[in-house]
Order: C-alpha cells, then structure tokens, then sequence
C-alpha cells in the first residue's frame, strides 16, 4: 500500500486560495459595499467567538452561507443534532490547559448545583498545537435558522466610525493630486489621492485603512520588515498581511472592501503561496494582529466617550472600564451570545445575537443592557480566576 503524506492545514489552505486567485475568488478579492450586510467571517456558535487567523480561510473554503460553527460535542450539547453522514472541516488552536475536576480534601469530585464536576484549568508545562473538526450550522439539525441579515442600522454611520479611528489613530495623512495611495516607512506618513477623487467616501476609507494597516509595520507599532522593493517576495509579503487586514478591518467597522486598488499583487501572492504555503499562516496571523492593534485606538475612544457626562446617565462618577459595553465584546446569556458591533446615536449599541443573526439597537435604559453588564463582569471575574482555552494564531511555529 502507498503511502500518501497527509498536507498539513496550512498546505490545504494554501492551495485553496492559489486556486481562488487564478479565478478571483479568493475572500480579500471579493468587493461588498458598506450599504450591505457583506460577508460574515465564521464563528462558534456556542462561544460566539470569531474563528481567527488561517481556521478564517479554512472555514470559508467550504463556502457555507452560514457562519456558524461547532464541535459534535458543542452541538450535542444544545441537543443540536449533526446529520450522519456530515463532513467536517478542519481548525486548530494552541492548548495551554487541560480542564480536570476539582476535588475536595478527600480526594472526592466538588459537584456543582446541576450534579456535575466542576473543573479547573491546570497549565500545561508546554503549549501544545492541537486540531479540532467543527460543522456548519446546515448540517445541524435542531439549531434555529439564521436570520437573514437587513441593511445596516440607518442611525449607524460606518463612514464616520472609520473617521473616528482614523483620528484617533493620529497619523500623519497627506493628500495630492493623483491616482497613488501609498505609506512612506521613511517619514513616517501617508500619501492619498483628494478625496473628490473618490466616487464614494468608503472607497476613500477602504483604501486609507489598507495604507494603515502598513503603518502598524512601523518599528514603533508592530515593527514588521517594510524596507522592501515593489516585485521583490518580501514586497508581496507586506501586501499581502495589508489586503488580509483591509478586510477584516472592512467588516469590523462595516466600512465594506474594494479589491481593486490592489489587484496588481495577485500574480506574487500565487508565486509567494507555492513557494511558501506556510505564508498564509503567517500573513494570516500578522493581519490578526494589525486589527487588533487599530481597534484598541477605537476602544480608547469609547472608554473617553463614555466618560463623558452626556452618556453617564447621571452616574455620579465615570463608569470603570469594566462596566460598561465595547465594539466586539461577547457576550453569552440566556442560551445566547450577543455581540456589540456599533455605537449608535443617542448613547446606543448596536447589538447582534450571533445564534441567529438578528440585529437590533440597545440603549442603556433597557433591562438587557444591565443583564448583559452583570454577565460580562461574572465573566471577567472568572477569567481571574481561570485560564479558559482559547482559539487562538499559532506564534510559536517557524516558517517552514
């Protein structure tokens, strides 16, 4: 019998995307504008948490309309039912404890008030990189359907989000006459095109926040190699972090994503794939990394909004960090999690429930916005407490 060598999932996915390239497809080609709902990135349907770097581009491969996903045991758990027959798709994530039942000073297991074991989280002396298999909420029976997504919120301006963190962000912008939009590693700036030049203002901040995402490489910021040549592999490199970037950035702020500044990079990003496949880790990784970083100038503003006496509804003192609700928080409660994913007018949140995708405002007057502070701050205690598994990148590994 042959042997055949099993690709490992950084391989599987590359070859994935060089296909998607040649034919256009590949996620960060794809264009939706801010007026749209857009795609939705996967994510756990039980943790409500966004699958992060290459598990992004291995779940999107199966090309399920619904974003949800979960282990058999998760969806067992919901008494969800996954069909017989049903194919997995395959994800990874770095181990840092295993969860063992606490026991008293007898030795005996501590039950909680359900009758089951309660657990801890015992480090590992190692990190370890482990797989897990998830399905797709389509091949889930018994879990409610997704509700379809309408337009956006008409009190949410995405324009002005990507405004406001672009100020925040306090960058050097500089704009000319022309059809370039570029960032200067020397003098620290960028360089764009007048904004009338624009047939929309997201197209303008489209193509700003990809020129951002190169301004984090600053050995201030993130500290990545720039100093490289258009052509060269490195050059494709970058690019290819910044495009990754751009439309994760796109989503999370709902300003939508256009391609086509940067379609001139396709035919490097395919050499770069073949030659390297562990690039897309890497890349995915590193534009992991750059949203993070730029949505932490975005929730600096919102800690110095909220502070201010317009939205402390009359609290007597600013409320502490923990009190109060951020862009991406998650938020599990009564079999849901909710997700923040906007400020509205007025003081308002913009809320999604990512078990069924229905979205709606909050205002901080309603009974569910103190429900969901009261969860986020047992939460936070318990994160004191435990060291809960995350699915995270995998920094260890080297480029192989």
């Amino acid at each position: 019998m042959a042997n055949s060598k099993i690709k490992s999932l950084h391989e599987q996915v590359a070859a994935d995307l060089i296909e998607r390239l040649k034919k256009g497809t590949a996620p960060w080609q794809k264009p939706w504008n801010s007026g749209t709902p857009g795609f939705e990135f996967p994510y756990n349907a039980i943790t409500g948490k966004r699958y992060k770097g290459i598990n992004t581009f291995s779940l999107l491969a199966a090309e399920r309309e619904d974003p949800r996903w979960m282990t058999f045991k998760q969806a067992a758990s919901k008494e969800w039912l996954v069909r017989k027959g049903e194919k997995a798709q395959l994800v990874q994530y770095v181990k840092t404890h295993n969860l063992v039942n606490q026991l008293d000073d007898n030795g005996k297991k501590i039950l909680d008030a359900k009758g089951k074991p309660l657990k801890i989280a015992v480090p590992l002396e190692n990190a370890i990189v482990t797989a897990a298999w998830v399905f797709n909420a389509e091949q889930i029976d018994g879990i409610p359907p997704l509700a379809k997504k309408e337009k956006l919120d008409s009190d949410w301006d995405p324009v002005t989000g990507a405004e406001e963190l672009v100020a925040a962000t306090e960058a050097k912008i500089f704009h000319r006459m022309g059809d370039r939009a570029f960032y200067n590693l020397a003098t620290d700036t960028i360089t764009m095109p007048l904004k009338e030049q624009f047939s929309a203002p997201d197209l303008y901040y489209g193509t700003l926040l990809h020129e951002l995402a190169h301004w984090t490489g600053h050995n201030t910021r993130l500290d990545r190699s720039l100093f490289n040549r258009f052509g060269t592999e490195a050059y494709a490199r970058e690019e290819l972090r910044a495009e990754i970037a751009s439309m994760l950035i796109g989503q999370e702020l709902k300003i939508g994503h256009d391609p086509g500044q940067h379609a001139a990079y396709v035919k490097s990003w395919i050499q770069l794939l073949t030659d390297h496949p562990f690039e897309i880790h890497a890349a995915a990784a590193d534009a992991e990394k750059i949203l993070k970083y730029l949505l932490t100038f975005n929730r600096k503003l919102e800690i110095k909004l909220s502070s201010t006496p317009e939205n402390n509804l009359g609290e007597s003192s600013p409320p502490a960090k923990k009190s109060g609700l951020f862009i991406g928080d998650q938020i599990p409660h009564n079999d849901n999690v909710y997700k923040v994913t906007g400020l509205l007018k007025k003081g308002r949140f913009r809320i999604e429930e990512l078990n069924n995708g229905r979205s709606f405002p909050l205002s901080k007057s309603d009974g569910l916005y103190f429900s969901l502070i009261n969860c986020k701050q047992q939460l936070e205690q318990q994160k004191l407490d435990l060291s809960f598994l995350k699915e995270e990148t995998i920094p260890s590994l080297q480029k192989r």
